[in-house]
């Protein structure tokens, strides 16, 4: 009789299958939206990469809870990624507009998400490595969830002026350019569940979001295009922050 290893001797706790199976219907989700770009529907083809960017944040953090965190998982979920965020936004966007550059478009599609594959690689490799506490706030370029919406960046704009962006091209080379370079560059920018609020800004920050919620439902579209720029427009000054706390450690410890 064949000898069972003792971590595969009991079946796994449904429970325990939660974070897998929210990672997979990411997965679909974003694949999904391909399907609805080749019918022209753009809206729900954009919604359903937002829609898979929620879903991978939320199964770290149900394996986290649920103590079901895996190598497994972990692989899953960048390939997740790649699909949802790397593959997706690309065709949808070649869909829209970028196909009328032929193969100029689909270009730089191709290399969108060939930087989408390098920046999920190079997390994988940096998995594990120990991480400073004051730099846990920072993450070594832009993470792929908001690459993708970065690339997004001129759909969503279109769809809150209300206008077809599709004779302009090269908004969208522009966005899948800036966004592929921002996630394989090295440049710290924040990482938003990490960044520490002082007890005093809590209640007006709960009232901010509750404004946020508000305004989201009422004019969704204004809301993301605008936090999309409000976060590019934030890198700098995560360069800024995470020199200023390098320095300031780097002195701490010379002295």
């Amino acid at each position: 009789m064949k000898n069972i290893p003792p971590q595969q001797s009991k079946a796994p706790h449904l429970a325990r299958l939660i974070p897998n199976a929210i990672t997979v219907t990411a997965l679909c989700t974003g694949l999904s939206a391909i399907r609805f770009a080749l019918l022209e529907r753009w809206e729900l083809a954009v919604s359903l990469v937002l829609i898979a960017a929620i879903l991978d944040g939320m199964d770290g953090r149900v394996a986290r809870l649920l103590r079901a965190d895996s190598q497994f998982g972990a692989e899953l979920d960048s390939l997740s990624d790649f699909i949802s965020f790397g593959v997706a936004p690309a065709v949808v966007i070649y869909l829209y507009s970028l196909q009328f550059w032929k193969g100029t478009g689909w270009a730089l599609a191709l290399f969108f998400s060939t930087c989408m594959a390098l920046r999920l690689a190079r997390f994988n490799t940096n998995m594990g490595t120990p991480t400073p506490e004051w730099a846990k706030g920072f993450s070594v370029g832009v993470p792929a969830p908001a690459g993708a919406i970065i690339a997004l960046l001129p759909l969503l704009a279109s769809f809150a002026f209300e206008e077809s962006f599709q004779d302009y091209p090269f908004l969208f080379a522009i966005s899948l350019l800036l966004s592929g370079l921002l996630m394989i560059s090295r440049i710290p920018t924040y990482v938003l569940k990490n960044v520490r609020i002082p007890y005093s800004y809590i209640r007006p920050l709960l009232m901010m979001v509750a404004v946020f919620m508000a305004a989201l439902f009422s004019i969704p579209w204004w809301i993301l295009t605008l936090g999309s720029i409000i976060y590019v427009l934030s890198i700098p000054m995560s360069i800024i922050s995470y020199r200023k706390k390098k320095a300031d450690v780097k002195n701490a410890l010379s002295t």
